[in-house]
């Protein structure tokens, strides 16, 4: 797969696009075809074994991987997950979990927050894996066990295509883990992977339509005070992600939600200038898949009647809660685990095209900088 050759008016546009590369390349780091590669996992293996629980450590856009990482691990593998913020981390309490294998996510791997917590998590005696863009990174050496993302340059601030490498070597662990620890059988691992590396070339069809179609929409929104995201279970984390993408792209107010705790205060703020950005997709062969969209399309159908403005992101294919949506973008099918690496793109999208029109240096948002901009 070749990266794109097009002009790109922005770095964080490029970066985008850049990931069915990125993708492409962090899969083939990790994995031979449909198996795992043991020699690139063996570290992380010493890192768990004999560990009964996983402590998360990440800020930003690292976090949100970590809480989708939380939910892969514990619902895949069978692992207890608590995930911190790096910030606090070392103001805590040691009691918190008991032996737990510390996990650091970091871009650059020299975010000054996360690397303390790293070298608190040494103090305690925590077994260590560092996730990073950059393998040369202090975090990267700090660690016992180093995962890098393969994500490539990444020069705009909002972090675009480093994230969504991040989910998938979460993705990769989470697997990796199930297996050695016998939760799943090695077909159903090769299921998985199999399913993973159609995403790249899924990503590469997508992208264009969603330029096109996020582009206008963005035209219809510019008068939008505020933006609540909602998401379950696993797609929560991407709803706190593309709230915190138009916050720090567009300078918009958003927060993200858990689908189901918008009538429990939020949706004293829902009105026509504040639009419902709701994660919607579907796995129809996952029961839990299939509740989760039940229960989503009630409060669709409950907002709609209140006269929200809605955007959806739904499966392809989806016309029940397309009916109900002011605004619909359509995602490929996929499993309940993958999905996400494809709904995260059209938000990204959302907050480059929101923050373009309101004429933001998008690669340089105010008051913010990369720790490192990877080379």
């Amino acid at each position: 797969m070749q990266a794109p050759s097009r002009n790109f008016p922005h770095a964080m546009l490029r970066e985008i696009f850049e990931q069915p590369v990125a993708l492409s390349d962090t899969l083939a780091a990790y994995a031979d075809g449909t198996s795992l590669r043991e020699d690139v996992f063996q570290p992380a293996r010493q890192a768990l074994v004999g560990r009964d629980s996983i402590l998360i450590s990440a800020s930003g856009s690292s976090r949100h991987a970590g809480l989708a990482g939380e939910i892969l691990f514990e619902d895949l593998a069978g692992i207890a997950v608590d995930v911190e913020y790096a910030s606090e981390y070392i103001y805590r309490s040691t009691q918190t979990l008991r032996n737990p294998c510390f996990l650091v996510i970091s871009q650059s791997g020299e975010t000054a927050d996360t690397s303390e917590a790293l070298r608190e998590a040494i103090a305690r005696g925590s077994s260590t894996i560092a996730i990073t863009n950059k393998p040369e990174s202090s975090m990267a050496k700090l660690a016992g066990c180093s995962l890098p993302t393969h994500a490539g340059t990444e020069r705009a601030v909002p972090a675009t295509k480093s994230f969504t490498t991040q989910l998938l070597v979460l993705s990769l662990l989470s697997l990796y883990a199930a297996r050695v620890r016998g939760r799943m059988t090695r077909a159903v691992v090769e299921s998985h992977l199999h399913k993973l590396h159609d995403v790249p070339a899924a990503l590469e069809s997508f992208l264009p339509r969603w330029e096109k179609q996020v582009s206008a929409l963005c035209e219809s929104l510019q008068k939008a005070e505020s933006f609540l995201f909602l998401g379950r279970g696993v797609h929560y984390p991407i709803a706190r992600e593309g709230a915190l993408k138009l916050k720090e792209s567009a300078y918009i107010q958003a927060e993200g939600y858990p689908t189901g705790e918008l009538k429990h205060g939020p949706n004293a703020l829902v009105s026509g200038n504040n639009p419902l950005v709701v994660l919607a997709t579907c796995d129809n062969r996952a029961p839990d898949s299939v509740l989760r969209y039940e229960k989503t399309f009630n409060l669709v159908r409950d907002m709609h009647k209140q006269g929200a403005e809605i955007i959806s992101i739904v499966t392809e294919g989806d016309t029940r809660i397309a009916a109900l949506s002011n605004h619909t973008i359509p995602v490929p099918r996929a499993a309940e685990y993958i999905s996400p690496l494809y709904e995260v793109v059209p938000l990204q999208l959302l907050s480059y095209f929101m923050a373009t029109a309101r004429h933001i240096d998008v690669d340089n948002p105010r008051n913010l900088v990369k720790a490192v901009v990877q080379e």
